[in-house]
């Protein structure tokens, strides 16, 4: 039985309230601990001498393109696709945002030389947010242009939510100007999420939906996890009925299910959406869900800049942290 079966299974609020006793809530303050360390230096230093040899290569596919090249040929040989990313953000130079875009586009050829089913993902403060929307638009902009030639797909990363705003308007100017090969990301703990999904509607979009991995007031995201996946539920079944493209991007195995049984039900094929998780995290039940017939994304960053990355990963599951702290005690 899935969770999406609601004639039998209780709804989450009545699994709340039956619930004795009551348990405390422990992952937002796990999160915030991790998050709120990574602007420690000497947690920064050491993690940044030392990570990539503790395990941070098991998140990030290596500090070069031609390093993540076996790894992205294996993930499709497995029968799943990747998308990859340049790491970084928050770039304070426009040097460095042409320089961004010289190597994505340099990637997109690549991928097409070697026959790969890999596309790219992008933080527009990588290309220039920070420092003036019009530099970010005009640089993804040829991004997505070059992609085009080359039959192939850029998405557009959500980040904090201080750029939500610029981040939709550029999306959504870019598929007024014809880009059709563009989609951006939708996090379901912001309370505006439904109201900016239902502005999205119209385009038809090509959307993945997150939980969230920034550290935001409760003002303006959901403190509680629960609340967080029941957003995301609410959300996935809207983007799923509406029309478009929706990337499920979880590796919540109850609401992996609760999708497969939703669009079952709703006659939704499998050429409308896609489960897609991080590369690293649970990689056997990937490898399931792709055997099972599912279409499967493995999100494959590389490039030296990983320590944020990183951070965020063990910000997101407990499990993710214990590991890593396991191999800094086996050395």
């Amino acid at each position: 039985m899935t969770i999406a079966n609601r004639e039998q299974t209780p709804t989450a609020d009545e699994t709340s309230s039956r619930r004795k006793p009551l348990r405390f809530d422990f992952n937002p303050i796990f999160r915030s601990g991790i998050l709120a360390a990574t602007s420690n230096p000497l947690i920064s230093r050491a993690v940044q001498r030392y990570g990539m040899r503790l395990g941070a290569a098991r998140f990030v596919a290596g500090e070069t393109f031609d390093e993540a090249i076996p790894v992205l040929r294996g993930l499709n040989q497995k029968g799943m696709r990747a998308n990859t990313a340049l790491l970084g953000e928050g770039v304070k130079d426009p040097e460095t945002t042409r320089a961004v875009v010289a190597e994505y586009k340099t990637d997109l050829d690549r991928i097409a030389t070697e026959g790969l089913q890999v596309n790219i993902a992008l933080k527009l403060t990588h290309l220039g947010l920070d420092l003036d929307p019009e530099m970010a638009y005009r640089n993804v902009s040829e991004v997505v242009a070059h992609a085009a030639r080359h039959n192939n797909f850029i998405r557009i990363d959500m980040e904090e939510s201080n750029r939500v705003d610029d981040t939709l308007r550029i999306y959504r100017r870019l598929r007024a100007d014809g880009h059709n090969n563009v989609g951006t990301v939708l996090q379901s703990y912001l309370y505006r999420t439904p109201d900016d999904l239902e502005g999205l509607l119209p385009l038809v979009p090509n959307l993945r939906l997150v939980k969230g991995a920034y550290l935001e007031p409760a003002n303006l995201a959901y403190p509680r996890k629960a609340d967080v996946d029941r957003a995301y539920i609410t959300l996935a079944e809207r983007m799923l009925t509406a029309g478009g493209f929706t990337a499920i991007a979880t590796h919540d195995e109850r609401i992996i299910d609760h999708v497969i049984d939703f669009t079952r039900r709703h006659g939704i094929g499998n050429d409308r959406f896609e489960f897609q998780m991080l590369f690293g995290v649970r990689p056997q039940y990937q490898s399931e869900l792709a055997r099972a017939g599912h279409r499967v994304l493995i999100a494959t960053p590389y490039g030296p800049n990983w320590y944020l990355f990183l951070m965020r990963r063990l910000a997101e599951r407990p499990a993710n942290l214990v590991w890593f702290a396991s191999n800094l005690i086996r050395r």
